[in-house]
């Protein structure tokens, strides 16, 4: 069973990852390489659709291993993926506040998300609000980490 976590982007899922266990898996890096390129070149050449098959046959993959599994901000939007996590036993939501999130996301210089390059605040948080009603469908666990720190927060987890 994988330790999946889930979260808007800026929610820490890579960070707290690579904090539990250095030979994570990073969903979307993996997925980029199956891909051969970006996932944001993959979505303009190929579509949504073919993005999310791909996505759904990895995280089929994922989920049978034992490893800890930082997935993509969107994972939860498909049905299928959404079914294939209520089966996973051990997935943590990485939950925090609009704002503080989009607070995360811009100061972070280092990790330009299209996502957040190409539409408004106004667009992002309706992104964000309708991601959270499944973030929390799938969720065996949240935590709150707005306010906590990445050494808070991997102690809330063991």
């Amino acid at each position: 069973m994988a330790k999946v976590l889930l979260g808007f982007m800026g929610s820490g899922k890579t960070t707290i990852a690579r904090q539990l266990d250095s030979d994570f898996v990073d969903m979307d890096a993996l997925l980029e390489g199956r891909l051969g390129m970006p996932i944001a070149r993959f979505f303009e050449e190929k579509g949504e659709a073919a993005f999310r098959q791909v996505e759904s046959e990895v995280l089929a993959d994922l989920l049978k291993t034992n490893q800890v599994v930082s997935t993509g901000g969107g994972v939860v939007i498909s049905q299928k993926n959404r079914d294939l996590l209520k089966e996973n036993s051990d997935n943590i939501y990485l939950k925090a506040d609009f704002e503080t999130l989009y607070q995360r996301i811009s100061a972070d210089k280092d990790n330009q998300r299209p996502l957040f390059l190409k539409n408004s605040k106004e667009d992002l948080a309706a992104i964000f609000n309708e991601r959270q009603a499944w973030y929390e469908e799938v969720a065996s666990r949240v935590v709150d980490v707005a306010r906590l720190s990445p050494e808070e927060i991997i102690e809330e987890l063991r």
